[in-house]
């Protein structure tokens, strides 16, 4: 069954207001703003550099932003963290499962972790595996496991305690065109047909032709914010690709 929000008259999943982050004299993020609504597939779209990964580490409660106001579900972060946290899952860029342990060892540490009895951990756990067809690898070692059903596990993983938020950082990182196609796809489900929130970090253009909203970050700020087909738009640009190389045109140097 697929959930259709009307996203303009939806509450906020997640928003946030004039964040700033430096690393001494060094601005990483400059006043960002950025608001996610249920089911929403936001694609966070700038060059290596750009601040994503500062980003996504401040919404996650990884990092604190040095000003600036976020808040998760309505959950101010500075002063409701764990309940903020409880409705964020997250993918990050380096993977962090245990290689040494199962697939189902690992899900399970998670759920251990967030509390969940595991009369209701194994069946999440089952559910998920057979969603993305790895229930003949559930007692296989992680390290065994291919790039692609590797970022399949943690996918599995982020969302055990069922969040409404889930953030993917650079979550393609080494994936062959395959397994990336069937990454973005699987994410882009979420969003259309259990409504949770998508905020999706990459460098690569082509990840995020089908986003439901485009914010391309350069050096810190926010450059852009709306439909990737308006930018191509606004720019007068052959196609999105070119779109973007003006809006950060340090890339035409690389």
């Amino acid at each position: 069954m697929t959930i259709q929000v009307p996203l303009v008259d939806a509450p906020s999943v997640l928003r946030a207001r004039n964040i700033s982050k430096s690393y001494g004299a060094r601005p990483a993020l400059k006043s960002v703003d950025l608001c996610l609504r249920p089911g929403q597939f936001v694609a966070l779209l700038g060059p290596n550099g750009a601040g994503k990964s500062t980003l996504l580490q401040i919404l996650s409660g990884l990092f604190v932003a040095d000003s600036g106001q976020l808040s998760i579900l309505d959950n101010d972060m500075r002063t409701q963290a764990t309940r903020a946290l409880a409705g964020l899952g997250m993918v990050f860029q380096q993977s962090s499962l245990d290689l040494d342990l199962s697939v189902q060892a690992n899900l399970l540490f998670h759920t251990d972790l967030h509390g969940i009895p595991r009369k209701t951990a194994l069946p999440r756990i089952a559910d998920g595996l057979q969603r993305h067809g790895l229930q003949a690898q559930a007692k296989t070692a992680v390290r065994a496991l291919s790039g692609g059903n590797r970022r399949k596990v943690e996918l599995i993983r982020a969302l055990l305690h069922r969040p409404r938020l889930l953030l993917m950082d650079e979550a393609t990182v080494g994936l062959d065109p395959a397994s990336r196609h069937e990454l973005i796809a699987a994410v882009e489900q979420l969003a259309r047909s259990e409504g949770v929130a998508i905020l999706w970090a990459t460098h690569l253009v082509e990840e995020v032709r089908n986003a439901d909203q485009l914010v391309v970050l350069n050096q810190g700020a926010v450059v852009f914010d709306g439909r990737p087909k308006d930018l191509v738009t606004q720019t007068q640009a052959a196609n999105l690709e070119q779109a973007f190389l003006q809006l950060c045109p340090s890339l035409h140097a690389a």
